[in-house]
């Protein structure tokens, strides 16, 4: 602590705190940076949407509906999904998709699916079925049961596990941007690259109000 808390080390790190004031707020940066913060906030949701569906239709193997095989199988490629974080994706998606929005959109979009389908396949397994298998003692398919039976217990905590995703993933679409993903997080990289603090400033702000 002795070396961090230096007159040395603080006059350091007064002068490269100071190197971030004032913020660029011109108006022709202003706009890429609005443009950047649209296009974050687009790969999120977009990554959450496509995460949410998939992630309905793997609850189901999931939850042990069709047998403890395919329960075993769904899960452990949910947890195989879950278990590479973002970031990793993000690079493989890049190599994959090239650099761009699109790439941070599978990697949050991958991760997410392993994260509620599980999620999602837990609340199912443990919502009562007698209302389902009433249905179907009446003469309902499976898919219509289902539909009247089960969905309406399950989908509030399902919509509230997408919600909360979505959150998470506002922020983490702002970092992928590191490692080619577009948006906020490679602005910042760019700047911070060129040690133009005054517009990675900018960016730092915008990103603190999006997730806001």
């Amino acid at each position: 602590f002795g070396p961090l808390f230096s007159r040395t080390a603080l006059a350091s790190m007064g002068r490269f705190v100071g190197e971030f004031f004032p913020p660029d707020l011109s108006a022709s940066f202003l706009a890429k940076v609005g443009l950047g913060a649209l296009q974050t906030l687009a790969v999120s949701a977009l990554g959450t949407l496509l995460a949410a569906g998939a992630g309905a239709l793997l609850a189901l193997p999931a939850s042990g509906r069709f047998g403890p095989l395919a329960q075993g199988a769904m899960r452990f490629a949910l947890n195989l999904l879950r278990s590479v974080p973002e970031l990793v994706w993000a690079a493989l998606m890049v190599l994959a998709a090239g650099l761009g929005p699109f790439a941070g959109v599978l990697a949050l979009a991958l991760h997410t699916t392993g994260v509620l389908g599980r999620l999602f396949g837990e609340t199912l397994e443990n919502v009562p079925r007698a209302a389902e298998l009433a249905l179907r003692d009446a003469g309902s398919n499976a898919v219509a049961a289902f539909a009247y039976g089960s969905l309406p217990l399950v989908w509030p905590q399902w919509l509230a596990y997408a919600l909360y995703r979505w959150e998470m993933n506002i922020r983490m679409a702002a970092v992928l941007g590191f490692v080619g993903a577009g948006g906020l997080g490679q602005m910042l990289y760019f700047h911070l690259s060129l040690f133009q603090q005054a517009q990675a400033a900018t960016v730092i702000g915008a990103m603190f109000l999006l997730v806001f």
